[in-house]
């Protein structure tokens, strides 16, 4: 398979420096990175198109390495981002190298985890000066949109001085670990080529050093793919469940859907061409969506959890409220608008203004009147009724519903 048509058919490539080596470093497998540095305790779907590129070129033959950046996580990327990161300290960075680390050999048990920190971190002030800051020319970093983007608003010398260090990445891993090529999205191209120019400066042109970048992952109006109205969604499933994590898939907008089969996918050009076919055919079933959704979190969660997603799925839109356990219900408690009652003992309409259901007892007569009002799968109108232990399920739980798909958990 042709890593340079594989990535073009499904959209993904950008730039490459030079497709020669790249199918050259193919044809050799040799080794293929990309870096992630580690400014939380975990990685998110926005890092997904990263993680399972390597798998995309560990498939073609290349041999798959990531960089957990325990050295260059000590200064933070400039790249992409308006103002200056907030410092971590030594303790967090490693917390979370040791963290992200865990769900990359999950993701992807066959893939090399290197830590920066095992060269920069030994690295002298006066030896970096000397072997790399005198390599870089200033006019030619001013060049560099990751910094001239910052120029306005405000750039450190530390973040300044990135590019410098994930361009000694890629030197320190082309002469380690036989590594030529190195992959991003498309705001990394500044420190790629940083890194190609110094591996031509330290051992010459005859080198197979090259790099490629990768459209961002946005939605259809330009912003980032990942963030919800309650922030970003994690891998991690102590973050972000795997029940929600399958529905923010499920509940992608057509226009996104299919691009995102082909970002995010294994499958095949035919089968994508075939499912959007079948799709387009009965658009209310959400084929596209429901195989994107099945796909990711089995891909992030496994085939257990995947399971339970779509249990726990059918149960809600269903109405089958009934056939979940304890540990379903519980495992959704904060993946929908919740509520915690203090006493069981509320009436019904008191309990809807409450629990933010309805935003006044006038709202939440309206609703009830028009059936419009469910609990645990079963409508209610009466606004008087006294809910009691027996009424939750497993005495613990209460699922409303407003309207077709406006959900709320209460518990106790």
């Amino acid at each position: 398979m042709n890593i340079i048509k594989e990535l073009t058919w499904r959209g993904l490539l950008k730039q490459v420096t030079n497709k020669e080596k790249l199918l050259k470093s193919q044809e050799l497998q040799k080794g293929v990175y990309c870096g992630f540095d580690p400014t939380g305790d975990s990685l998110h779907v926005g890092h997904l198109i990263q993680i399972i590129l390597l798998e995309r070129f560990a498939k073609c033959g290349f041999k798959s390495i990531t960089i957990i950046g325990g050295g260059t996580g000590m200064i933070g990327d400039p790249s992409g981002k308006k103002g200056e990161r907030v410092l971590l300290n030594n303790a967090t960075v490693l917390h979370n190298v040791e963290s992200i680390k865990q769900q990359v050999e999950k993701l992807i048990p066959n893939v090399k985890i290197v830590n920066n920190g095992e060269w920069l971190n030994n690295i002298s002030l006066i030896d970096f000066l000397r072997d790399m800051g005198k390599e870089f020319n200033i006019s030619y970093l001013l060049n560099k949109e990751s910094i001239t983007s910052r120029i306005e608003s405000g750039l450190s010398y530390t973040e300044f001085s990135y590019t410098l260090l994930q361009a000694y990445d890629f030197y320190q891993l082309y002469k380690k670990y036989d590594c030529t090529v190195q992959t991003g999205g498309s705001d990394q191209w500044g420190n790629i080529t940083s890194g190609t120019d110094y591996i031509r400066k330290q051992l010459g042109e005859d080198n197979l050093a090259c790099g490629l970048t990768m459209n961002l992952l946005t939605k259809a109006d330009g912003t980032k793919f990942g963030k919800t109205e309650s922030g970003a969604v994690w891998l991690d499933p102590t973050k972000t469940s795997p029940y929600e994590f399958y529905q923010f898939f499920y509940n992608q907008e057509d226009i996104e859907t299919f691009k995102l089969l082909k970002f995010l996918t294994f499958l095949s050009e035919a089968e994508i061409k075939q499912l959007e076919q079948d799709h387009l055919k009965e658009p209310f079933k959400r084929l596209g969506q429901k195989r994107l959704a099945e796909e990711l979190t089995l891909f992030v969660h496994g085939k257990d959890e995947l399971a339970r997603a779509i249990k726990i799925s059918d149960a809600l839109f269903n109405g089958n409220l009934h056939e979940l356990s304890l540990s379903e219900l519980t495992s959704i408690q904060h993946s929908l608008p919740h509520y915690q009652l203090e006493s069981p003992n509320l009436n019904l309409l008191d309990l809807l203004v409450a629990s933010e259901v309805v935003s006044s007892k006038r709202e939440g007569r309206e609703f009830l009147n028009k059936n419009a009002i469910t609990i645990n799968g079963h409508v209610v109108n009466d606004e008087t009724k006294v809910l009691s232990p027996p009424d939750f399920l497993h005495n613990k739980f209460l699922i409303i519903r407003r309207g077709k798909r406006k959900y709320h958990i209460i518990y106790l």
